[in-house]
């Protein structure tokens, strides 16, 4: 790998909330080993020069809650599809990400050892690949897709479905025992009803606590962390309680799981841009109607809940939980978040936050020596505006994961 040098460079310290101006980095073998207004002269003669010219040089954007595999909204359609077709629908989803500066990725949902392995491997082009494998629901839970007149439950672990059913104690220790073994960096509890899921209501609790405190132990012994995909404030305090390291969006928490986020000092990951999403186009983009509809419980609370959470202090990390042709308006969680956060803490959210979530806070999400060389440039004031994020294919000229430029503009 041909070691890289930049200079002219402002860098972006994400945990300061500011400049480094008049800086060179120096990329060696995937990792930065030089950040310093002379780290240039440490690079070899035959280095590859690129003259930042005053931009931005920052780390690479992470998201806490994607779906590379889904290419449609309507999930049963995604359990029904050939898991080849799925693969292919993938990698244009994945090489939009790292377009738009994502350089590290957490799935919730129908990911595998492969796709990650494909990216590691750079036999696809995409962001670093966190994965879950099948999140897990119960019977009639968020990820069972049997519409009411439905009875039969045709379950192959090697579909390309978002999830599995496992219902009581045994069956959920095999479902994480299962995952892990397939390689998951995390596993996923749907602990809650959700919009997509077609016989549960979104403020339902799902899961006994013995099944949660299970999986949670599954997880624990794995050292791995659970996500929980949760709505209201009794849902994500029982998940939290049980073991859970993250609450996935939370649009209809209250005081007391934000003061449980508090005490356990656990992360929230938002995911509003899905929800703005939904409302203008979900329908077109193939979500059927009956279930589009659920959006607008939780659209405008989201926000609230956010507000809520940022003014408490909860650690929040960026999500964005898009699905189908939607995944295009990945970048908007930030002008979405600007209501009520400034710009820097959105970034954090992305950054340093989003690391120690994925416990990869000694790796990735700084522009530090040691730390995996991805780095965005990025032409605009990303510390004090949102609005470079507004048109990434005009602002940001260079994504590089790992140390290779996977786009140039």
């Amino acid at each position: 790998m041909r070691e890289t040098v930049f200079r002219n460079a402002r860098v972006l310290d994400v945990a300061r909330g500011a400049y480094d101006d008049g800086q060179s980095v120096v990329v060696r073998d995937g990792v930065i080993v030089a950040v310093a207004t002379d780290a240039h002269r440490l690079a070899g003669a035959d280095a590859r020069e690129i003259d930042v010219a005053g931009r931005v040089l920052m780390p690479g954007l992470c998201d806490a809650h994607v779906h590379v595999t889904a290419f449609t909204p309507d999930f049963a359609l995604l359990g029904r599809t050939a898991p080849s077709y799925v693969t292919v629908r993938a990698q244009d989803i994945l090489q939009g990400m790292i377009g738009r500066g994502f350089t590290t990725v957490r799935d919730a949902g129908g990911a595998d050892w492969g796709l990650a392995k494909a990216l590691a491997e750079g036999a696809i082009v995409g962001p670093r690949l966190l994965y879950c494998g099948h999140a897990l629901s119960q019977t009639g839970g968020h990820a069972d897709m049997r519409g009411p007149g439905q009875h039969n439950l045709d379950q192959c672990l090697c579909c390309a479905g978002l999830g599995q059913v496992c219902d009581g104690v045994p069956e959920m220790r095999r479902a994480c025992r299962e995952e892990i073994r397939k390689g998951a960096t995390h596993l996923k509890l749907m602990v809650s009803g959700g919009v997509a899921s077609p016989t549960d209501r979104i403020d339902s609790t799902q899961f006994a606590l013995d099944e949660l405190r299970a999986a949670c132990e599954e997880a624990e012994a794995a050292n791995i962390p659970v996500m929980a995909h949760a709505y209201t404030g009794r849902a994500a305090v029982r998940a939290l309680e049980a073991g859970v390291s993250s609450i996935e969006h939370g649009n209809l928490i209250d005081q007391a799981a934000i003061d449980t986020l508090l005490r356990l000092d656990r992360w929230l990951v938002p995911t509003l841009a899905t929800y703005h999403a939904l409302a203008a186009e979900g329908v077109e983009a193939g979500m059927p109607a009956e279930l589009n509809k659920k959006v607008y419980t939780v659209l405008e609370a989201g926000t609230e809940a956010l507000r809520m959470a940022a003014k408490a202090g909860v650690k929040l990390v960026y999500g964005s939980d898009l699905l189908g042709t939607m995944q295009r308006h990945q970048l908007t969680e930030f002008a979405i978040r600007a209501v009520v956060q400034d710009p820097i803490d959105i970034l954090r959210a992305a950054t340093t936050q989003a690391a120690a979530l994925f416990r990869m806070e000694d790796r990735i999400g700084a522009v530090r020596a040691g730390y995996l060389a991805d780095l965005l440039i990025v032409d605009g004031d990303v510390l004090h505006s949102v609005a470079p994020w507004s048109a990434p294919e005009e602002t940001i000229k260079m994504v590089m994961k790992d140390g290779e430029i996977l786009v140039s503009r």
